[in-house]
């Protein structure tokens, strides 16, 4: 145990999210818990984890959540192991809810994207038909957002364009769409910056200098509808040199295309049972599949190593070794592949402490508080 590692998770408390301060100290070594001498509250290793609060070993849990994230159906597990249903699918809400919280703490924040892509997917569950929406960045492969809705209008293009503009730096940037019309006119309100003229009212919003938009559309054969039979680029923001010098930086292939979104759509069918075609996993309510979209997402980023990100290693005697990189870590959001289990114990601090807001002049004890840990 080790207190310099760890932070106290009580949002009242000043030093919420702090590691290294030295206001945690050892409660008891036999039941693994900590004590924040600032507020008082003692809280168990496994506070923040998936593994808090549960009966069953971590390994075991580990294994379970693993094969979740790898294909295989929640019923071949239960089989398997002999667990209930109810149990297993518990695990796996909770594993969703806690890489989402991960990926919003490490992946939304901004950077410079360079390209992104973004499609739709079709997914059946039980009830009807869902539509599964992402964006990847190319460069780094890293998978940026993703919503699932019920329709495929509007309203699912800008919750999915506003958690990318959340992950972009104001830096020239282009995004490849398919032939959706709805991507272009969300993009072009999202992505928009306010000028202030230090006159009274709402500010004046300017879309992005830099921003570059290209739409991807397959011609299909009329007889046989998964065929193509030839594809049309349409530049419907920026101009063909600037599309061009971003196509450059960020891929091999000299045209704009969609094969990375579309290989991570493939990705995500494989590995998650209750989105593979003509299967009997299905998924019943929306809710089960958007956790389950995270937990993938998060085993990809930072779990997966990607073939086409490692980075060769010279040796001497013309030796040579290559280096597996995952996307998180080509992104700069980790140092190291992760294992499932370092994802799942993985703490999100909570928000920065606000002091109290009253009336008059604050106590010292505020403003020595304040002190410390806000300035």
């Amino acid at each position: 145990m080790d207190p310099q590692q760890v932070f106290c998770h009580n949002p009242d408390c000043p030093a919420s999210g702090k590691v290294g301060w030295g206001n945690i100290g050892v409660h008891s070594r036999k039941q693994q818990r900590y004590i924040c001498h600032e507020c008082k509250t003692t809280f168990t290793s496994s506070k923040g984890t998936v593994f808090y609060r549960l009966r069953y070993s971590v390994e075991f849990v580990t294994q379970v959540i693993t094969l979740l994230a790898y294909g295989c159906p929640l019923q071949a597990i239960v089989a398997a192991f002999g667990t209930d249903e109810r149990t297993v699918a518990g695990w796996q809400q909770r594993a969703g809810v806690h890489c989402q919280q991960v990926h919003q703490h490490l992946v939304q924040q901004p950077r410079d994207l360079g390209q992104v892509q973004a499609d739709e997917i079709r997914v059946k569950y039980q009830g009807g038909i869902s539509w599964m929406a992402m964006a990847i960045a190319v460069p780094t492969r890293l998978w940026l957002a993703g919503v699932v809705s019920a329709c495929r209008d509007g309203a699912l293009i800008r919750r999915l364009i506003q958690q990318v503009h959340q992950c972009a730096l104001y830096r020239p940037l282009l995004l490849c769409v398919d032939g959706l019309a709805a991507y272009v006119s969300t993009i072009k309100q999202v992505f928009r910056n306010p000028i202030f003229t230090g006159k009274p009212g709402r500010p004046q919003l300017r879309r992005w200098q830099h921003l570059c938009i290209v739409q991807v559309i397959k011609q299909h054969a009329q007889k046989q509808p998964r065929r193509v039979m030839g594809v049309i680029r349409r530049i419907v923001c920026g101009t063909s040199n600037q599309v061009q010098t971003l196509i450059k930086q960020t891929q091999h292939t000299p045209t704009a295309h969609m094969s990375y979104i579309e290989r991570l759509n493939g990705t995500f069918r494989a590995r998650l049972a209750m989105l593979v075609r003509r299967g009997r996993g299905l998924a019943r309510r929306l809710q089960t599949l958007e956790r389950a979209m995270y937990l993938m997402g998060c085993v990809y980023n930072f779990c997966t190593p990607h073939q086409s990100l490692r980075l060769v290693l010279y040796l001497p005697n013309n030796r040579r070794r290559w280096v597996e990189r995952t996307p998180a870590m080509a992104a700069g959001r980790t140092e190291q592949v992760w294992t499932v289990e370092q994802l799942l114990c993985y703490q999100v601090p909570p928000p920065s402490w606000q002091p109290p807001r009253r009336r008059g002049r604050p106590a010292a004890k505020i403003k020595a508080l304040i002190q410390r840990y806000l300035l």
